[in-house]
């Protein structure tokens, strides 16, 4: 303990670990890491500059670790990340536009349609089997659709 407490007494561990997690950020990306590592490296500067004893180096790498995490968590509520697709986890969102086959008969406002391989379940007027729909919209796995014009 007394050698680990040296080591950090040195601050070269708190810049140590500091360098490893923004190696561990940038193997694996995520976010999350680089804020740690920017606390381990403010960290290893404040006990450089007075040793304050690991007790408070610790406090103060706890206490910068979570105003950087929040900092952090505030600054990507409010600049969001543009997706290049924004409809790529919404396969019904992707289909409309296009049309369907209806495969079981539209009645009372239910049925089914293909389009591609997959058969949907759909919504709308009705229609008699192998009747083109287009499609209008989605609500989760139901297409919403409408006679084509």
């Amino acid at each position: 303990m007394a050698i680990l407490q040296d080591l950090l007494g040195l601050h070269w561990g708190w810049m140590a670990l500091g360098a490893a997690l923004a190696i561990a950020e940038l193997i694996a990306p995520g976010y999350f890491l680089i804020w740690l590592a920017a606390a381990a490296f403010v960290t290893g500067l404040v006990a450089a500059a007075m040793p304050i004893g690991l007790n408070a180096e610790i406090l103060l790498f706890v206490v910068l670790c979570a105003l950087a995490l929040a900092a952090a968590r505030r600054w990507f509520a409010l600049h969001p990340g543009v997706s290049a697709d924004p409809m790529l986890n919404d396969r019904g969102g992707q289909l409309v536009g296009q049309s369907a086959v209806v495969t079981h008969v539209i009645e009372g406002g239910t049925g089914r349609v293909r389009h591609g391989d997959t058969e949907w379940l759909v919504r709308g007027p009705d229609a008699a089997p192998g009747t083109r729909m287009r499609i209008t919209g989605s609500e989760g796995t139901v297409l919403i659709v409408e006679h084509l014009h």
